[in-house]
């Protein structure tokens, strides 16, 4: 690991010296962690791939202000929350639902025919299914954001304790601790068996 760090330390001040390679390496080893740190705070209304974009571009024009490569993550965190907070200031949120004919309330639209009655039972399924995860991202993205950030990891990226732990630089109790929290918040507000499908 210490090994690890210093390369990434002289990759950083490379980075910072205007070597555009290591700062293409920078942004490869990153990305991955980039990507799961915007899928927990980006609006809904905007791409996750648009927000990579501009982390990378905020990236590559700001490293030369890092002063400490120790701090490279902290220091990038800082700027993927500023990207998103600034997407949300500026787009307002949509929800947007598989079947198109629906309003936010899961009402029909008016003018907009129903389903045939005969409708597959599969295909209702699914759509039932996915409404269900509808709502419980809708009410897990008005959590704080130190519950909001673990449990959108865990359920939309099904990533273990462990590695949540290592994204968010946090030991892994205070991950399972947080995570309990936000799953007790949300059963204040919907279903259990929601919860349990979708964030087990």
């Amino acid at each position: 690991m210490a090994q690890q760090q210093g390369t990434d330390e002289r990759v950083i001040e490379r980075a910072r010296g205007g070597d555009r390679r290591a700062q293409q390496e920078l942004w490869r080893a990153h990305r991955r962690w980039v990507a799961a740190i915007v899928l927990a705070h980006r609006p809904r209304s905007i791409e996750v791939d648009d927000l990579m974009q501009e982390v990378a571009v905020k990236l590559v024009s700001r490293i030369d202000s890092l002063r400490d490569p120790a701090a490279f993550r902290p220091w990038l965190r800082q700027i993927i929350l500023n990207v998103c907070r600034g997407a949300a200031r500026s787009h307002r949120p949509q929800l947007h639902l598989a079947d198109d004919s629906r309003t936010d309330h899961g009402q029909l639209e008016p003018g907009r025919a129903a389903a045939p009655p005969a409708a597959d039972l599969s295909a209702r399924e699914t759509l039932g299914r996915q409404e269900a995860a509808e709502r419980l991202l809708e009410q897990a993205l008005t959590l704080p954001p130190e519950y909001r950030e673990p449990l959108l990891l865990r359920c939309m990226r099904s990533l273990t304790y462990q590695q949540i732990s290592i994204i968010l630089d946090l030991p892994v109790t205070t991950v399972e601790t947080r995570l309990a929290r936000a799953r007790r918040m949300l059963r204040e507000e919907i279903d259990e068996q929601i919860i349990s499908e979708g964030c087990a």
